[in-house]
């Protein structure tokens, strides 16, 4: 069973129909992404049409959710546009697996995605992002200091954002199935999802 697959059932449970497709021709479909409340988006290091960028970023603009994680949505596409409607992109990830903590935003502590949750750690990759100004921010990574940086690195490792009438949630984490056994990783992709999706 895939990671997307194990969110299947959180949704059917939240009254959705759901359409797995192992292609990109879908955002060829200006109809069916219209259609659609929520976008999982799980593909990394594909290639967008410029029409296919164009369509999920007009979907969304009009309503249709957009979230993900880790690099099924981060390092999904090279295309400018999509950095722009994901608000960020992979950039490094330190070699092999590491302990590595994330820390929620205080000021945003309130926010349904990370509401009641608590800082946490995970042993898994550790995303270095560049990030679009205007997201909001959830939680933080912090990277050491090392031969290229002589100072610690903080960077968004969750965050939200709008776009137009749509909405589009990220998380860095999660790139293998037992990174999701931290119980805040599950419960805030869960939520993200949620979030996401057309009200």
């Amino acid at each position: 069973m895939t990671i997307s697959d194990s969110f299947v059932p959180h949704l059917k449970e939240h009254g959705y129909t759901v359409e797995i497709r192992d292609d990109l021709a879908v955002y060829d479909d200006v109809e069916r992404l219209a259609a659609t409340d929520l976008i999982v988006q799980c593909w990394t290091m594909g290639t967008l049409t410029r029409e296919q960028s164009a369509n999920l970023a007009a979907a969304v603009r009009a309503g249709t959710g957009l979230a993900g994680w880790h690099g099924g949505i981060v390092d999904a596409f090279h295309d400018h546009g999509y950095h722009l409607l994901t608000g960020g992109t992979f950039v490094m990830h330190p070699p092999g697996y590491h302990e590595h903590d994330y820390h929620l935003v205080p000021e945003r502590s309130g926010h349904p995605v990370v509401a009641g949750l608590d800082d946490f750690t995970v042993h898994s990759e550790q995303y270095w992002v560049l990030t679009d100004p205007h997201i909001d921010v959830l939680a933080t990574t912090t990277f050491p200091p090392d031969e290229l940086h002589d100072e610690p690195v903080t960077v968004p490792a969750v965050w939200t954002r709008t776009w137009g009438r749509g909405r589009v949630f990220v998380s860095t984490i999660g790139h293998k199935p037992d990174d999701f056994d931290v119980p805040e990783v599950r419960t805030l992709t869960e939520r993200g999802l949620l979030w996401a999706s057309r009200p």
